[in-house]
């Protein structure tokens, strides 16, 4: 907010004396009120302002953090450093951002048991459950993989990990995920997507050495295309939905960086994740839950009444995938914020190439859960799901060594297997 006091002079002086004018004793008048309230409405703001600051953070919003705070410290960067350290130096040191969410736990576990050092940042936000989040650190922890509670956007935090850990590789898995909850709060994407993104980038290209970064895009990016099997040359500038297009502006934004800065950087569009440990959010997951308890759920059919299918990926298959772009990722050529070469800037589809109709997916979850499903369809609403997905991997089989192997039905006895312990030692919590 802005004040703004104007005293206006009239362009020509007059000949009459000022005290003398009714016109200046009113003027003055009016000065003096507009003083006095000026002053009780800087009273006012002070104290908004002083009730504004001892209020306490939005549940869903991660809380501000200090040096000192939650991080920091002799004990607290012996813990950094001793989790990214690596086995050989051969091995990678590498920063997973999201680390406690579904992919970066995978992700971490695979990096930790081949040798490489690993550290993981994660802020626990409230978008799904974070007693999973939490438990899904605790198997980190077990695994020697410390993850620091912080998060993107806090820059001191960043130059802090930087400082104490030279990191040859980030793996940033970090995102406000979700197509649907976008239409309900749009600034946590732009912050967590945009914003978030920007900021580890900046740390990065600020970092010497400058690490490789391989990082999270989506097969959403591909929005209102309809040419199928989805090549990466195909378009990405139809987005249907706000997710997208926070996906979309980062590839962008990676590509920015990679030009002024030399950051190596290599985007993963993932293909509709599954398997243990995932996603609540997720309709494997949470149709899970729904038959399990009885309850209706709802299939979307496409608008000419088409069947939905989604290319449905195994966890461990996009681990594999993560893992390659890693291995070869190129070193990037800047030093100290400056570009002092061309740097290697790629994307590649993770999917299985098999699109699998969401009623079929339905159909195996009954078979291996032996409960009848209650089902509703309906039209796809206008929330910015698409009818399919499909990719074409034959990229990622030629540089990364790309090959998927599991198949849904697998992937998913895998996951109902999990669902069924994990939740059955919960209830006992």
């Amino acid at each position: 907010m802005s004040q703004v006091n104007e005293h206006h002079a009239p362009s020509t002086p007059g000949k009459l004396k000022p005290e003398k004018s009714p016109y200046i004793h009113h003027r003055l008048r009016i000065h003096s009120s507009l003083s006095k309230l000026t002053l009780w409405s800087s009273f006012f703001l002070a104290f908004i302002l002083f009730l504004f600051i001892l209020s306490p953070p939005s549940p869903s919003a991660s809380p501000r953090r200090a040096l000192g705070d939650s991080w920091g410290g002799s004990s607290w960067e012996k813990r950094v450093a001793k989790s990214a350290r690596r086995s050989s130096p051969s091995s990678l040191a590498v920063l997973v951002t999201g680390a406690s969410g579904f992919v970066g736990t995978h992700v971490s576990l695979a990096l930790k048991r081949r040798g490489d050092g690993v550290l993981g940042l994660d802020n626990f936000n409230r978008y799904y459950d974070p007693s999973l989040k939490r438990a899904r650190q605790r198997l980190l922890d077990r695994a020697g993989v410390f993850v620091v509670d912080g998060d993107l956007n806090d820059a001191p935090l960043l130059r802090k990990l930087f400082d104490v850990v030279p990191f040859t590789h980030v793996m940033h898995l970090a995102a406000q995920a979700g197509v649907r909850y976008a239409m309900q709060n749009p600034g946590s994407y732009v912050h967590s997507n945009i914003a978030g993104f920007v900021n580890l980038l900046e740390a990065c290209k600020s970092a010497n050495p400058q690490p490789s970064v391989v990082w999270a895009s989506s097969s959403s990016v591909y929005g209102l295309n309809s040419k199928v099997p989805f090549s990466e040359k195909d378009r990405t500038d139809q987005p249907a939905s706000l997710y997208a297009a926070t996906k979309k502006a980062g590839e962008e934004i990676a590509h920015s960086y990679n030009h002024i800065y030399g950051l190596s950087i290599t985007g993963l569009r993932f293909f509709t994740v599954f398997g243990p440990w995932g996603r609540p959010d997720m309709a494997y997951f949470f149709f899970t839950k729904d038959i399990l308890k009885g309850k209706q759920i709802t299939i979307f059919e496409s608008p000419d009444g088409g069947t939905v299918a989604r290319d449905f990926t195994y966890i461990d298959d996009i681990v594999k995938g993560c893992l390659g772009a890693l291995d070869t990722s190129k070193k990037s050529t800047g030093s100290g914020g400056k570009k002092k070469g061309p740097a290697q800037l790629r994307v590649y589809n993770l999917g299985n190439t098999s699109p699998v109709p969401v009623s079929e997916l339905v159909t195996i979850l009954e078979k291996l859960l032996k409960v009848k499903a209650k089902r509703k369809v309906l039209p796809m609403p206008t929330n910015g799901d698409v009818k399919f997905t499909h990719a074409n991997i034959s990229l990622a089989h030629r540089d990364l060594g790309y090959r998927p192997t599991t198949d849904l039905e697998t992937g998913l006895r895998k996951f109902v297997k999990w669902y069924l312990e994990f939740y059955s030692k919960k209830s006992s919590w």
